[in-house]
């Protein structure tokens, strides 16, 4: 890394040395504005002059051979002085850069790239700026602070700038002035940058993003007709020290790094063998899921025609029972029908029945008439209605014989007694 600031200088050269100083610059150190040396001088006035005395020694001759020679002189030496003129009023300037023109000291305006003439000997070409390249500038800053005061071993700093306003740059600062401005602008963009990131983060700023400093030196160097194209931070240098620890760090994180790496290698392992078993239980899984749907199927049919066995059982009791019971039931109907019939036998012999019952009932009333007792009346009773006691006497003795004797005879003797 470079340990050097970029210088910017401004040189004093001629016209042919321009475009060697523009482009590579002069020992080491950028060269952004030419001051280009005054050829063309008074050399002109003199041929001028003596044309002019030819001339008038060509009138004042008489017209003889010697006026001819002076003429011919006079004329020879004009055209070299005109061509002497043009030659040197002749300026070109190069593609890529801008001509900054005055007059009697005074800026009046700006060339630009092609082919020019100063025919007037007080107009000349003060600079000649590039305006087109991109100027690379380098600046390593040395012991910047961070956020926690440690200084940085070094930041280097590298930016693009053009010069967009050549008149401005030129009259304002020039080029000697403005690589100290430019170097004290960065300085402090850095510091302040600096400041703001913590010692161990500081390798962070490499590569960084800095285009609010790039936006900062754009504000503060536009006034001198410059513009920042470009910044980045190439490199940081910690302190030895804090390298040191850094180093260390380094290690310790590298080791953990080897040893996550590691474990993240036993973690796959072991990942991948919990895999290959899940997806071995999958497959043990499966298969017993096949084999207990293949013993369901093979239950629901056992079922099924267990089903069918118990309904086809239950329809021949059914229709056993149903058959038992049409014929109980036909044997009922049959039987009720012999009873009805029966009943109608009997309600029809009725009437035979009746007729034998009263032909019986003649039959045992004339029996009956046959054996039935005599009554013996006796009168015991006056007109007056009263009992005499020999008539009550007389009865009692005789009853008893006359109920004897009605024995004897299988008759009954009913006595009665009716009073006179």
């Amino acid at each position: 890394m470079s340990r050097e600031f970029s210088k910017i200088k401004e040189s004093l050269a001629s016209w042919s040395e321009i475009r060697q100083l523009l482009r590579g610059g002069e020992s080491g150190q950028i060269v952004p504005v030419v001051i280009p040396k005054d050829r063309r001088g008074f050399a002109w006035v003199a041929l001028l002059m003596f044309a002019l005395y030819l001339v008038g020694t060509a009138l004042l001759g008489g017209g003889g051979v010697l006026s001819a020679l002076a003429a011919l002189g006079a004329v020879f030496f004009l055209l070299t002085a005109l061509v002497w003129l043009w030659r040197r009023a002749i300026v070109e300037i190069e593609e890529g850069t801008t001509g900054v023109r005055s007059r009697w000291g005074a800026i009046v305006g700006t060339l630009p790239p092609g082919r020019h003439y100063l025919w007037l000997p007080w107009d000349r070409v003060d600079a000649v700026v590039d305006t087109s390249t991109e100027i690379p500038y380098s600046a390593p800053i040395a012991a910047c602070p961070t956020a926690e005061n440690v200084p940085l071993k070094s930041i280097e700093f590298f930016l693009k700038f053009r010069i967009v306003d050549p008149v401005a740059f030129v009259r304002t600062i020039g080029a000697g002035n403005f690589d100290l401005v430019l170097s004290s602008a960065v300085q402090d963009a850095i510091r302040q940058r600096s400041r703001k990131v913590h010692t161990e983060r500081a390798y962070d700023l490499r590569g960084s993003d800095v285009g609010d400093m790039q936006e900062l030196l754009t504000r503060q160097l536009g006034r001198y007709g410059v513009r920042i194209t470009g910044a980045n931070i190439p490199d940081v240098q910690l302190p030895d020290q804090y390298q040191q620890h850094l180093a260390t760090r380094e290690k310790v994180a590298k080791e953990l790094s080897a040893f996550e790496r590691e474990w993240e290698l036993t973690r796959k392992r072991r990942i991948d063998t919990l895999l290959m078993e899940i997806e071995r239980a999958k497959k043990t899984r499966d298969a017993r899921i096949v084999e207990v749907r293949a013993a369901a199927n093979t239950a629901r049919k056992d079922v099924a025609r267990m089903l069918e066995e118990h309904e086809t059982q239950a329809q021949r009791v059914r229709w056993e029972i149903e058959a038992r019971g049409r014929a109980e039931l036909t044997s009922a109907e049959n039987e009720a029908k012999g009873l009805r019939r029966l009943a109608d036998s009997y309600r029809d012999n009725r009437a035979v029945l009746q007729y034998e019952l009263a032909r019986r009932r003649l039959d045992v009333g004339a029996k009956l008439a046959e054996n039935a007792p005599r009554p013996i009346v006796v009168r015991t009773g006056g007109a007056s209605g009263e009992t005499s006691p020999l008539a009550t006497l007389l009865l009692a003795q005789l009853l008893p014989q006359l109920s004897a004797d009605g024995g004897a005879g299988n008759g009954q003797v009913k006595p009665s007694v009716e009073p006179n």
